[in-house]
């Protein structure tokens, strides 16, 4: 393996941001210029309720079977398109598009779907000027609007993708996916009003999208009659240096890293999650510690192996030098499969703070955030729970108290709603690359040999980096290696293949790598909206320093050849 070296050509990023930029101006004007109607949806054909019903492949071929009847239909093309990417034939849904548009170049329907698939395929960067291109046919399509609300979110500004979500609710609220997104922008109660309503019938998600939407559903039952907790800091300091600890696999080899963690004063051994999750302990560890649950248990969440889980709540939680109050926690209902650890803590808990992950040195820091122009500081806290998580909705900053029961409630200053914000890249994080987030998951944008731009995710899980089945054939040193072959789902074999060189180059830094295995990765594009072409794993991750600031979607990577020392075991084996 060779070392890292500086990466050139970032004509690509500045591009991208020039565009961003114009495309922000161009489809933010006001909502009293525009004489849009609301869309009108004609009864639904027998295709459409199969798309609603979630059987696509039975849509796709009522779809095709009506465009053979009435070739260049929109409606019917939509309907295809979006049947076609629900199963994630992503080629066949291009193709499709790609016909429309050589019958008709000039339909803002068409223009539009050509982004969806753009997305899917994971080129983010090619949406926007998609979407500038559609509007300036047709401003009033709904569909261009939530496109460009997804890739605005996924780009960490929230506060326009706020803004367009709620127009194309405005132009089309009938659309499940525009409601569906539109919720998300909604206060509490009114979301779970909204939700039930729109899960109370055919919605076009399949059934772990709508597992994963009743989960969710309960866990805001749970907000709205529990008191809050808000897992607030309340140590002076507001920075920290902790260092990891070694978790022992098979025969006392590094299986990962973890961080100790009091909770209740006790101590936890927690696995790093670069790709985030809150903090999630298991049950044996819950008790020992002395939780307190928090309602019934949740259902699982639809994605494939997990668990049903809890929630529950710590008075107290050290983290190095840092203490935070009142913090939920997820418990998994399950023991341990490990004997060195009791659950996992994504580094997004610390999305309030700027995040350094530094694997040489084994060591994590985190620091204040820089301060954003004109808006206000918010309280710190640690975001203990996966589903905190919530972009578009609105942060409520509560009234400050009054002074000695002095003001009366009537004079009292009433909470404000504030945010969600933009991304800002303040002048000392000129260095740092734009990056994607996707839910947990970062999302880097990486040149394979420096030509073919994919996406890939850090997984600190992943012992090594992988690309997926149709990244590693796009690479020309590629072959199959029967020897790795493992049975598939429903027992179908599943190929590997083996890129005998490849070279990565992302956020500034560079390295090839020898015999990098194909590995299937359609779970994470799926959840990701976008194909995911790998995991960027500890082979690659353990000689980086990763400067993280989750807020603003920015990451930094240093590389320094040498750096690190031997790795001392306090795991405190018995």
């Amino acid at each position: 393996m060779k070392g890292f070296f500086e990466a050139r050509g970032e004509a690509k990023s500045l591009l991208a941001g020039i565009i961003a930029v114009a495309a922000v101006g161009l489809l933010a004007p006001r909502l009293d210029a525009l004489s849009c109607s609301v869309v009108k949806h004609p009864a639904p054909t027998d295709a459409d309720k199969a798309l609603i019903a979630a059987d696509y492949d039975k849509a796709a071929t009522l779809y095709r079977a009506s465009l053979e009847k009435q070739p260049g239909n929109a409606d019917l093309t939509v309907g295809l398109v979006h049947a076609l990417l629900r199963q994630q034939k992503i080629d066949e849904a291009q193709d499709a598009v790609k016909d429309a548009l050589d019958a008709s170049p000039k339909t803002a329907a068409f223009i539009t779907l050509r982004g969806e698939v753009e997305l899917a395929q994971g080129q983010p960067w090619l949406v926007e000027p998609t979407v500038v291109e559609s509007y300036k046919i047709d401003p009033c399509n709904p569909r261009t609007r939530l496109l460009f609300a997804k890739v605005l979110e996924l780009s960490s500004r929230y506060a326009t993708a706020r803004q367009q979500i709620l127009i194309a609710h405005q132009f089309d609220p009938e659309d499940p996916e525009i409601r569906r997104m539109w919720i998300e922008t909604l206060p509490l109660g009114q979301r779970i009003t909204e939700l039930e309503s729109h899960l109370s019938a055919p919605t076009g998600d399949d059934p772990q999208e709508l597992a994963l939407l009743r989960a969710e559903l309960d866990r805001m039952k749970k907000r709205a009659v529990e008191p809050a907790k808000s897992c607030r800091l309340v140590s002076a300091t507001n920075s920290a240096e902790i260092p990891f600890i070694r978790l022992a696999g098979y025969a006392g080899h590094t299986r990962a890293y973890g961080l100790d963690v009091a909770m209740n004063g006790k101590s936890t051994r927690l696995q790093i999650d670069t790709r985030g999750a809150g903090l999630s302990i298991y049950r044996s560890a819950a008790d020992r510690v002395g939780l307190k649950r928090l309602g019934p248990e949740d259902k699982a969440g639809g994605n494939p192996g997990e668990k049903p889980s809890f929630t529950a709540y710590a008075d107290s939680i050290h983290i190095g030098n840092l203490e935070f109050h009142d913090c939920p926690v997820n418990v998994i209902d399950s023991a341990s499969p490990f004997d060195d650890g009791d659950g996992m803590i994504g580094l997004d808990v610390f999305s309030d703070f700027m995040v350094t992950v530094d694997f040489p040195m084994r060591k994590l820091e985190v620091a204040p955030l820089p301060a954003r122009p004109g808006e206000p500081a918010l309280p710190a806290s640690l975001k203990a729970i996966a589903a905190d998580f919530d972009p578009l909705e609105s942060i409520v900053e509560p009234a400050p108290p009054s002074a000695a029961g002095a003001q009366t409630a009537a004079a009292a200053p009433a909470p404000r709603a504030i945010g969600p914000f933009d991304r800002v890249m303040a002048p000392e994080m000129k260095d740092y690359t734009q990056i994607y987030r996707a839910g947990h998951d970062l999302v880097l944008s990486t040149a394979l040999d420096n030509e073919k731009i994919k996406l890939f995710i850090p997984d600190a899980s992943a012992a090594g980096t992988n690309l997926s089945v149709s990244a590693a054939l796009d690479l020309p040193k590629v072959h199959e290696d029967k020897s790795l072959e493992q049975p598939g789902p429903g027992g179908k074999t599943q190929k590997v293949f083996v890129v005998d060189e490849v070279t990565f180059n992302f956020a500034h830094v560079s390295q090839k790598l020898n015999g990098v295995v194909s590995a299937d990765i359609s779970q994470a594009s799926k959840t990701d909206g976008m194909e995911i072409s790998g995991l960027i794993g500890m082979n690659t991750l353990s000689l980086l320093t990763l400067h993280i600031d989750y807020r603003d979607g920015l990451l930094k990577a240093d590389y320094v050849p040498g750096r690190g020392y031997k790795f001392e075991d306090n795991s405190n084996p018995q």
